[in-house]
């Protein structure tokens, strides 16, 4: 690994600063919710096991964990529904946007939250889900998946996490690959080419996969393929034209749901790099400088904009404003690349 990071200091140059981790800053992301308390003594301040173990379970107890689960329907599901409310209707979707209440938003964010996968409620849920949630599209049971790359990469990570036996899906994503190496959620309607936003759910579910189960041959080069994709656009640009495919791909957002940003794309490959033993790829470098110059001059990352949709509650003071989800992210992201140059 070391002849590695040494090769990558001779490709990629150092960009221009470092991501400095003040008693200010830290005192300010750690005055927060357990669920971000917890990833900054580990992540970022390099804390013991038997540190920030307690606070990890503090989010089932405590903070935004608890009001989640205070919000669960009896039946385990949330908000009556596996991928949107129950009786949500095609008018609300266009007067209100997106809702983000229903059960596979919910856990993904628990996911997120870092909730024990093996705690009381954690266990209970899973049973809960598995036995009453049904997916929209057909009736299929929640743990089984449904149709789209999309959520059937979010399942599957929500799946591997909590302990679920999730092959099944996986093995369905491994067929799925286009012929450019990632997904496309709209595959099923002639689609050809891949997506970013379904590649990273995508790459996300198969990461956790490995993670808690183990990785194969054939997940592992879906993985590769997948990851290929983005990298051979910087995380964001088009192979055609080297333009941006998307603006917002740009701009950072919390939670992101299904949506991508280079955020996200660099905190997966932050994670498939701790697991797979690997240096950075020099073919980050671009989307790594652009997050550097998004950082504000107090060390904060700003929270660039929302989709519609309701929502159970916020976890930041809104757009426009400093996030501390988005800053945990971006500061992990970036002492993980720096930590590869010296």
């Amino acid at each position: 690994m070391a002849s590695c990071c040494q090769l990558l200091v001779v490709v990629v140059p150092r960009l221009t600063g470092s991501a400095e981790m003040t008693d200010e800053l830290m005192g300010w992301l750690l005055n927060s919710d357990p669920a971000i308390r917890w990833q900054v003594m580990r992540d970022l301040l390099d804390r013991p096991e038997v540190e920030w173990r307690p606070e990890r379970a503090n989010v089932e107890t405590e903070g935004w964990g608890a009001r989640l689960f205070d919000l669960q329907d009896e039946d385990g599901q949330w908000d009556g529904g596996a991928f949107v409310p129950a009786n949500f209707t095609e008018q609300n979707w266009r007067d209100e946007g997106q809702p983000w209440t229903a059960t596979c938003w919910t856990l993904a964010q628990l996911r997120e939250f870092g909730l024990e996968p093996l705690c009381d409620c954690a266990r209970r849920t899973v049973r809960l889900v598995g036995d009453n949630s049904r997916w929209e599209h057909d009736g299929q049971r929640y743990w089984t998946g449904e149709v789209e790359e999309c959520i059937n990469g979010r399942t599957v990570a929500d799946g591997a996490y909590f302990g679920v036996d999730v092959t099944p899906i996986v093995q369905r994503l491994l067929s799925e690959r286009q012929m450019d190496g990632g997904w496309n959620c709209e595959r099923a309607n002639g689609s050809r080419v891949s997506s970013f936003d379904t590649t990273i759910s995508v790459l996300e579910g198969l990461l956790e996969y490995e993670r808690r189960v183990g990785a194969t041959t054939q997940t592992r080069d879906a993985r590769r393929s997948g990851e290929d994709y983005l990298l051979r656009r910087h995380l964001y640009r088009r192979l055609s034209t080297g333009e941006a495919a998307d603006a917002r791909y740009l701009q950072l957002t919390h939670p992101n749901h299904w949506r991508y940003d280079i955020l996200r794309a660099l905190d997966y490959f932050r994670s498939a790099s701790k697991l797979d033993q690997t240096c950075p790829d020099p073919r980050l470098s671009v989307a790594i400088e652009h997050l550097r110059s998004k950082q504000q001059v107090d060390g904060r990352w700003v929270k660039d904009w929302a989709p519609r949709g309701r929502r159970w509650f916020e976890f930041d003071d809104g757009v426009g404003q400093p996030s501390r989800w988005i800053t945990l992210r971006a500061l992990r992201v970036l002492k993980w690349w720096d930590a590869a140059l010296i």
